[in-house]
């Protein structure tokens, strides 16, 4: 069945025009940010007033911060960008590594980040940092298998070999 489905594919691959195709590959193509931005919505969730001190896509109000629980859509998204843009920027000496950290951070914080033997071994050039990155899976000192599901889509997703 897959093979059925394979040769479809490129036969219908095949017979498009090199026009057609440049236009599909515009359209398909997304920026690694959009893909940090979609995994982190995904994964946390629109936050409510029960999750008080977090707001939006899981910003954590911090002290003299006066967002509203009952954002929209369209705020949290801008609150989220923004927040990930600043942790880009502070990673940003990792050139293309930034993104994977800074999406890291924003779940478990930079001081965890910045304390781990991950972020110790990339700064000494060691960019064989899988199972270190995947092994951010714990909360209160538990396997989650969610968190473990989502650090392993974030590798996939945001580092470049």
């Amino acid at each position: 069945m897959r093979l059925m489905i394979l040769l479809a594919l490129l036969l219908v691959s095949v017979s498009l025009s090199a026009q057609t195709q440049g236009a599909i590959k515009r359209v398909c193509h997304v920026s690694r940010f959009e893909l940090a931005v979609a995994c982190i919505k995904k994964y946390e969730g629109l936050h409510g007033p029960k999750h008080h001190p977090y707001v939006g896509y899981g910003h954590k109000l911090l002290p003299g911060e006066r967002f509203s629980p009952k954002m929209t859509e369209r705020q949290a998204d801008a609150l989220l960008r923004s927040d990930l843009r600043k942790l880009c920027a502070m990673f940003r000496g990792f050139g293309r590594d930034s993104l994977l950290l800074a999406a890291l951070a924003y779940n478990v914080g930079c001081g965890k980040v910045m304390k781990s033997r991950m972020y110790a071994k990339m700064r000494s050039g060691n960019r064989n940092i899988y199972r270190d990155y995947v092994d951010f899976k714990r909360w209160n000192g538990k396997i989650v298998p969610s968190i473990e599901r989502r650090r392993k889509m974030e590798y996939l997703l945001l580092f470049t070999p």
